[in-house]
């Protein structure tokens, strides 16, 4: 039974929903290793074709959980909780992301508010993002004294290149939803009524779609943005 997470599957389309609103849906050790098993179920599912990722409440995923940080004052003490806890979290946030890139099915973030640092780099893995107007988006990990994870810089590289990336992780800047979409990084933005029927409607529309082409498109589209040789797996071939 989930407790981070809640996972709905109908009409080949699966929805994956951060579920703990009153925390702004934050990402720590135990929920990164829920929201990875759950991916491993929507992989090993044949019937599903599209994943949507969202968020509930007013937050896609606040990112990293600091309450282990909160009430401590000096500030060589946060730096060192927050470095090994960086470190355990980047790890499996690295192998979540790697995971949620390489998953067959497509996938779609539905962003319905802040996405943060951990939560922002959830979004980049997946296929398609639409988001809400006055949504916001921002990496602050430099800000709190750390680098942004390899996986994570990685992933923003291969969608902008070295330029904007290291503008958008060393400065810490806030984006508005408006913003990335003129940056290529959403496929929409919507107001807030209109999220959740648009990106239904974009769902239903890939599963009516051959799916042994869409997994080959997706697999040689990521193929090149990470400048790997664009080899088809053994595995789209043999899908039903």
């Amino acid at each position: 039974m989930a407790k981070y997470f809640s996972l709905e599957t109908k009409d080949r389309i699966a929805t994956l929903t951060f579920n703990r609103p009153e925390k702004r849906n934050p990402l720590n050790e135990e929920v990164v290793l829920e929201l990875e098993s759950l991916l491993h179920q929507v992989r090993d599912d044949p019937a599903v074709r599209v994943m949507i990722l969202t968020g509930s409440g007013n937050t896609f995923s606040a990112g990293a959980d600091l309450s282990q940080i909160r009430g401590v004052s000096d500030e060589a003490e946060r730096q060192r909780i927050f470095g090994e806890y960086r470190k355990r979290r980047a790890r499996l946030i690295g192998r979540t992301l790697d995971l949620l890139v390489n998953l067959e099915q497509v996938t779609i973030a539905a962003i319905n508010g802040y996405a943060i640092g951990g939560g922002w780099a959830l979004a980049l893995g997946c296929d398609l993002r639409v988001a809400v107007e006055g949504a916001q988006f921002w990496f602050p990990e430099v800000d709190l004294g750390v680098p942004l994870s390899p996986g994570s810089s990685a992933l923003l590289t291969a969608h902008v290149g070295p330029t904007r990336a290291k503008d958008l992780i060393i400065t810490c800047r806030r984006c508005s939803a408006e913003e990335l979409l003129q940056m290529g990084l959403l496929n929409r933005v919507v107001n807030r009524e209109q999220l959740h029927p648009v990106v239904q409607e974009l769902a239903e529309s890939l599963v009516a779609k051959n799916p042994v082409a869409v997994m080959a498109a997706k697999s040689i589209v990521n193929a090149v943005a990470m400048g790997k040789a664009a080899v088809l797996p053994d595995l789209l071939l043999q899908r039903p």
